[in-house]
């Protein structure tokens, strides 16, 4: 089945959920794990076995649990060891350093991006909406994911562009102003809204969906959720490192009302940057162990 040519009119709620399907299983995983870490009832044998169900996904999680980052005292050998090593502070990190890790073998050719800036730019994001999470006083969970899941829509709808082959012209940046325009005139729909209605349908917070749907703040009513305020000044962060996507660059300007519909001071930017380049690099060298 192939995804007829857009022109203006928005992909069909049921053909990106199609599209959807063909993401990293690891994505599924995250949703499930975002609910039990939020279940004060659950525990770490659950979390283990829920782990346990992607094989390569639990490979990556194992190795990467023997790192600098999250290792320890002695190998360990299984899902179980690494998971109690960790415990709940540290296990949506794991699970999402092992994640991205998956990444550094998938571009967006329809972008023009690589697999590994792809990588880089979930990761870096993550780690910055944690680190500007703490400053604020936000649940940085819920940053941390919404950084690492924010390009998701991006993926759908390279999908769909691979589907159309050559009746999908590829994004230029000298034919469009950013990616939107490009995913407006080729699909109907960008792809922050995009990944909202994913992430609605695989049951992640709406609150996550909701901040990376207006985390562009391009309307005044942007500006009332915070976590989306803290996403874009996340992004602000990859900006200035050069992890973030050409085709964005418009929307990274950092202002003092951002700042403040974040809960954030200037202040605040500077510790995330050190915080965050640190913690990046260290999951970065996770991955290779």
């Amino acid at each position: 089945m192939s995804v007829a040519p857009a022109a203006c009119v928005a992909l069909p709620r049921e053909t990106i959920l199609r599209l959807a399907r063909f993401l990293p299983a690891d994505l599924g995983v995250l949703a499930q794990l975002g609910e039990m870490l939020q279940d004060a009832n659950s525990d770490l044998d659950a979390i283990a076995a829920l782990l346990r169900r992607d094989v390569a996904l639990a490979a990556r999680i194992v190795r990467i649990s023997n790192g600098p980052v999250f290792g320890g005292v002695g190998r360990i050998a299984s899902v179980e060891e690494a998971v109690n090593r960790v415990g709940f502070g540290e296990i949506l990190k794991l699970v999402g350093t092992a994640s991205a890790a998956r990444f550094s073998q998938r571009s967006l050719e329809n972008y023009g991006i690589s697999a590994r800036k792809l990588r880089d730019n979930m990761l870096y994001g993550a780690l910055a909406g944690e680190a500007l999470a703490r400053a604020s006083g936000a649940d940085s969970r819920c940053a941390y994911t919404a950084g690492l899941l924010r390009p998701l829509g991006m993926m759908v709808l390279n999908q769909a562009a691979r589907e159309l082959g050559g009746r999908a012209p590829h994004y230029i940046p000298t034919q469009w102003s950013g990616y939107s325009a490009w995913e407006e005139s080729v699909f109907g729909i960008d792809h922050c809204a995009v990944c909202a209605l994913v992430l609605d349908e695989w049951r992640f917070p709406l609150e996550i969906g909701e901040a990376i749907r207006d985390h562009r703040m391009t309307r005044r009513e942007d500006f009332a959720d915070p976590l989306a305020a803290l996403l874009n000044v996340a992004n602000g962060l990859a900006h200035r490192v050069s992890r973030s996507f050409a085709g964005e660059s418009q929307w990274w300007d950092l202002t003092d009302e951002k700042l403040r519909a974040a809960g954030l001071t200037a202040n605040d930017f500077e510790p995330a940057i050190v915080w965050t380049e640190s913690a990046f690099e260290s999951a970065v060298a996770a991955m290779v162990v």
